[in-house]
């Protein structure tokens, strides 16, 4: 008798789990793009009222796009665009994918509060700290710049399925990886403590990252091809004078996913309209897109517009240049 009235509740419980049941959006990828999709998310989950849950993973952009061209999700958080061989196993899985541009970012360079020798630092001697040849022999601070103390020199960066990672070697190093004597984490806090808890080191990840933990960190303002140094900031990376570090970010939409499940394309029209975004954007750390661009990219979703609109890797390209490269459908 007992084991039959467990049954009847077991049963009674899942009838009523299932009538209570949500819909549900699946989100994984970019640390550096998650802030701001989270905060999408509450108040999306907000607007309705339980209807819907949203799940927003950090497995990075490389992890991210692993999962959503196996079809695992149904958005992929990315802090750069996909590369060739992502596109191929989506394709090989048919995935077809909606590319929309969520933010800018600064990809911002920093070192421990403690450091007072560091007031800036050029592109060049980036690369010579970050490229493969510097593992084992750029191990302390003297060797960057003959000014600088004999220093150990300890440094602290994302994880290889990192976009952020991907992004910098390609603006830094001029190629597809750095050295590997680092401290690695896809988990941009684990970088903060890093640098936080170390007078000698130096790393590097997303503005809304150092914007969080300012009172911890000290940016490095970052001199290009001859000029001044310039400070990591939205007013900055909004009008391009932070360079090569400034870039777009993204998300990614299973279009299947848009077409199947009205949920799914009801997040992201809430994520593309400018009313929403800008404001969210902008309080978590981030530089929100222009109005056009906003309008854009709800266009380009709503008309359904595939593919990608980048060439490989590329370095510097402005949210100017992306909007005109911007098919409308």
């Amino acid at each position: 008798m007992i084991k039959f009235a467990a049954i009847v509740m077991a049963l009674a419980a899942m009838v009523s789990g299932a009538s209570h049941a949500r819909d549900l959006v699946k989100i994984d990828g970019s640390s550096t793009v998650f802030p701001i999709t989270e905060a999408v998310a509450e108040e999306f989950q907000t607007a309705e009222r339980g209807k819907t849950m949203v799940t927003v993973g950090i497995s990075g952009t490389g992890g991210g796009f692993k999962k959503f061209c196996r079809g695992d999700t149904d958005i992929s958080d990315a802090s750069r665009p996909i590369k060739d061989s992502e596109q191929q196993l989506c394709a090989e899985n048919g995935i077809e994918y909606i590319e929309l541009p969520a933010a800018l970012d600064a990809l911002t360079v920093v070192v421990n509060p403690n450091n007072d020798w560091v007031d800036h630092l050029s592109v060049a001697e980036l690369k010579k700290i970050w490229q493969p040849a510097a593992q084992g022999r750029i191990t302390q601070w003297s060797q960057v710049r003959s000014s600088f103390p004999n220093r150990p020199l300890t440094l602290f960066g994302p994880g290889t399925d990192s976009g952020t990672y991907d992004y910098f070697v390609e603006a830094i190093v001029n190629g597809k990886s750095s050295r590997g004597d680092f401290t690695a984490s896809e988990d941009d806090n684990v970088l903060v403590q890093g640098v936080a808890n170390d007078v000698n080191a130096l790393g590097f990840f997303g503005l809304a990252y150092y914007e969080e933990n300012r009172d911890k960190l000290k940016a490095v303002p970052i001199s290009w091809k001859g000029g001044k140094p310039v400070t990591p900031s939205v007013e900055n990376a909004k009008d391009a004078s932070y360079q090569p570090l400034s870039r777009p970010i993204f998300i990614y939409v299973n279009k299947q996913s848009a077409d199947t499940k009205p949920h799914v394309a009801r997040f992201v029209e809430f994520y593309m309209n400018k009313k929403h975004a800008a404001p969210l954007v902008k309080e978590v750390g981030y530089v929100p897109l222009p109005e056009k661009a906003y309008d854009l990219a709800a266009k380009k979703f709503k008309n359904r517009v595939t593919g990608t609109v980048f060439h490989g890797a590329e370095v510097g390209v402005g949210i100017e240049e992306l909007m005109a490269r911007t098919p409308q459908g």
